[in-house]
């Protein structure tokens, strides 16, 4: 049985706790992978970083089978563990974890069947040796990630996806320390995908242990069939996750691909370290949604309607903010640093930085809008929206990619997301969930945008007068950014109600503490 007192704290207790561990541990696993992706581009030519990025890229798109069900059961999952239904439960993670066998089977077979159109994928094929082997080893390690993680589903259902990070990131910097060692050592890149595959089994093994610790259910046997009923509603959901899986698979891990076979591996491969700096960003920023997602399943099944209103707005406003600041602070850094870290052959041009930090505050204003709709189980209802918005990318970022080359691959993403997923979004939320107008999000959207937007160009001014070396260049940057941006956000929303919502949330957090 479960655990008496799982579900005694309250959701901002919950949301906390996993946030906070949540970013701390991926800033940790941020910067050793960062510090792995310097020893690489020192140690290995520009045609291993590019090849590393296409193949993940590859695997990313393969990985669109898994049909979005551990969106649709983690959805499902909400109301038995709310209400303690220990069989319901039961009952879904064995139909979880016969869906993700059969997706770690299929990706593997379809991995396999990429392998004759290599030569496509891959203009100007680099001189790399056993360049076949490389990729079946990334296969192999994204089919392994797939077979535990439908008990990973269940503690995050329980509002304690902070375990599952700690796992995941004491077993990425395991990686990456063992990474560090192979290329300063050896430099050679077959071991050191092999050390990945490693972490990830010992992964995979200490998660399957610690659920089952958790929750001892998770080895009985007698085990219900789910009614039929149930089962119609979850895998409908699952064709709708499908279509939004296929629509973001295309829209965030085909730029590699278009670059590959546009442009060329030299491009794909500086573009591979901005995406690993701009994307590591994304990642922490991302945790302040993420650790809120079961807290708002939870808040869907229990609270009414306008309290969940309520705190999507506050969640929005959240997102513009610190999605703002840090897409200002990108802008002003990320060439720099680029080229202190890799070398100024491993820098872009200022307009393609430009696109590039706008695609990250574009997808970064959806997040609050992207949880709410996964945790609320808005899937069928705008099935379509990620399928077009995929269209829009492909047609618009080969077309001006043809005609722009690099920048006009990334535009092509800027376009796909302003005809779309910006608007269509939040409109569904507030239709089929919040039941009310979504003009008043269009209004404070715009606004948002307008003073984030004028922000940027007084920072940027602001930045072209600082000098000095490269380093002192970075730092004085940031500051000006952080410090012009955050003041002039914290004298026009101070009187805002959703800050003082947040600020009344922080002093009842601060207080528990």
């Amino acid at each position: 049985m479960e655990k008496k007192g799982v579900m005694k704290k309250s959701r901002t207790e919950y949301s906390t706790r996993n946030t906070t561990v949540a970013i701390l541990a991926r800033i940790a696993a941020i910067l050793a992978g960062f510090l792995t992706r310097v020893v690489f581009t020192h140690t290995l030519s520009q045609d291993y970083v590019g090849i590393n990025g296409l193949f993940s890229d590859i695997l990313n798109v393969l990985a669109l089978t898994e049909l979005g069900a551990g969106t649709a059961i983690t959805y499902a999952l909400y109301q038995p563990v709310s209400e303690g239904d220990v069989e319901k439960q039961k009952s879904l993670i064995r139909m979880f974890r016969n869906i993700y066998l059969a997706v770690a089977a299929i990706i593997f077979a379809g991995g396999l069947l990429v392998i004759p159109f290599m030569g496509i994928l891959i203009k100007n094929q680099p001189q790399i040796e056993h360049l076949i082997l490389i990729y079946l080893l990334y296969l192999v390690n994204s089919v392994l990630s797939y077979l535990v993680v439908y008990k990973k589903t269940l503690i995050d259902a329980h509002q304690l996806s902070y375990i599952g990070v700690l796992y995941h990131t004491l077993a990425l910097i395991l990686q990456n320390i063992l990474q560090i060692v192979i290329l300063i050592a050896t430099r050679n890149f077959i071991l050191y995908i092999l050390a990945a595959i490693l972490c990830t089994f010992l992964n995979n093994m200490a998660i399957s242990r610690k659920a089952d610790q958790m929750y001892p259910y998770l080895k009985e046997k007698d085990i219900r069939k789910l009614p039929l009923q149930e089962k119609k509603g979850i895998y409908q959901n699952i064709r709708a996750m499908l279509m939004h899986k296929l629509g973001a698979v295309i829209v965030n891990n085909t730029d590699n691909l278009l670059l590959s076979s546009l442009v060329g591996i030299i491009s794909n491969s500086i573009y591979s370290n901005y995406y690993l700096i701009i994307g590591s960003i994304r990642q922490v920023l991302n945790q302040l949604f993420q650790g809120i997602a079961a807290s708002v399943g939870n808040l869907g099944v229990e609270e009414d309607r306008e309290r969940v209103k309520k705190i999507f707005e506050a969640s929005f406003f959240i997102g513009q903010w610190v999605f703002g600041m840090a897409s200002i602070c990108i802008y002003e850094v990320i060439d720099v640093f680029a080229g202190v870290c890799f070398g100024d052959n491993y820098v872009f041009t200022r307009d393609i930085t430009f696109v590039l930090c706008l695609n990250f505050y574009l997808t970064g204003m959806r997040q609050a809008s992207i949880v709410f709709r996964e945790s609320l189980g808005i899937f069928w209802c705008d099935r379509y929206r990620p399928l077009a918005e995929a269209v829009v990318n492909l047609a618009a970022s080969i077309f001006l990619g043809i005609r722009m080359g690099t920048a006009g691959v990334f535009w092509g993403t800027a376009v796909s997301t302003v005809t779309t997923s910006l608007w269509l979004e939040p409109y569904m939320l507030y239709r089929h969930c919040l039941k009310s107008s979504p003009a008043i999000y269009f209004m404070r959207y715009g606004l948002y945008a307008s003073i984030t937007f004028f922000l940027w160009f007084g920072v940027d001014f602001l930045c072209g007068i600082t000098s000095g070396s490269p380093w002192v260049i970075c730092i004085e940057r940031l500051i000006i950014a952080l410090i012009v941006t955050n003041l002039a956000y914290l004298i026009l929303y101070y009187r805002t109600k959703e800050f003082q919502l947040l600020k009344e949330k922080g002093k009842r957090i601060l207080k528990q503490i």
